[in-house]
């Protein structure tokens, strides 16, 4: 091989090589075009998917919209703005005894099985009216939504009648269904139209579910809720008699027996 070859092959090759690290300069160019491009969608993706999340952790919750709601819905057989006054009884009957519940409250429970079926037999004969007054401080104490959930279905049933109103809050308070105060089961709809099933003029009810179901009477629900709040009472059960206090002699407590409560009454009566 002449020399004169040889250089021209050497060049030959030296281009060869200078063209291949063109071409592949290019490639890595465009490769890291594509990279940047894909991290950047990547990070408006994450961007706006953080965003989307903020947006909806800032969105009120169901109860909160209807704890603001203007137009209220307000069961059947109630009385006064938003229909939050609730008195069951004869209108003949002189006396009223108000009682404040909060349906996840446990003493409130203690207090249903051991005298509720006293106080319905007294309504009945008319020996006074009952004001029923619903709570639902203990969602904010122990987290949850089970004392709204449950007070919005007593507005189903007092929707239906005053008697399956009763009925369905003693059903809610019995031993077989009331749960321990930290167990939220009042928060599902299908636990609270099982309990329902137990009551005559609830069970099969298509409106009475479809109600619950569809939060009819959340709304008066959270201005029943607001109405005990500001009625300066502070725990449940609370018992008056008129505006005086039905509770234990010498104590503060609710009665939580037959025998504590009739002589509670009696002292609260006189007069």
């Amino acid at each position: 091989m002449s020399k004169r070859n040889s250089q021209d092959n050497k060049a030959a090759a030296r281009e060869r090589m200078r063209a291949e690290r063109e071409k592949q300069a290019k490639k890595d160019k465009a490769r890291r075009q594509v990279i940047v491009a894909g991290a950047a969608v990547a990070v408006l993706a994450v961007a706006g998917g953080v965003g989307y999340a903020v947006v909806q952790a800032n969105q009120p919750s169901a109860w909160e919209t209807a704890a603001d709601a203007k137009n209220i819905t307000a069961p059947k057989n109630t009385e006064g703005k938003d229909g939050t006054t609730v008195v069951i009884g004869k209108p003949e009957a002189k006396k009223t005894l108000e009682i404040y519940e909060d349906s996840r409250c446990p003493v409130c429970a203690t207090f249903e099985q051991g005298v509720g079926a006293k106080v319905d037999k007294d309504v009945a004969d008319g020996t006074y009216k009952l004001k029923y007054i619903g709570a639902t401080f203990l969602d904010n104490s122990l987290q949850g939504t089970g004392s709204k959930n449950a007070l919005s279905a007593l507005g189903a049933a007092l929707d239906v009648s005053p008697e399956a109103f009763l009925k369905y809050k003693n059903a809610l308070y019995s031993p077989k269904f009331h749960p321990e105060e930290t167990d939220d089961k009042f928060a599902k709809d299908s636990y609270l139209l099982e309990i329902a099933d137990t009551v005559p003029a609830l069970k099969g009810n298509a409106k009475f579910r479809d109600n619950v179901e569809n939060g009819t009477f959340d709304a008066w629900a959270m201005k029943m809720s607001k109405a005990f709040d500001e009625s300066g009472v502070r725990g449940t059960p609370t018992l008056k008699m008129d505006g005086k206090p039905v509770t234990v002699e010498g104590s503060d407590n609710p009665p939580l027996t037959v025998e504590q409560f009739d002589a509670a009454l009696a002292t609260a009566m006189k007069g």
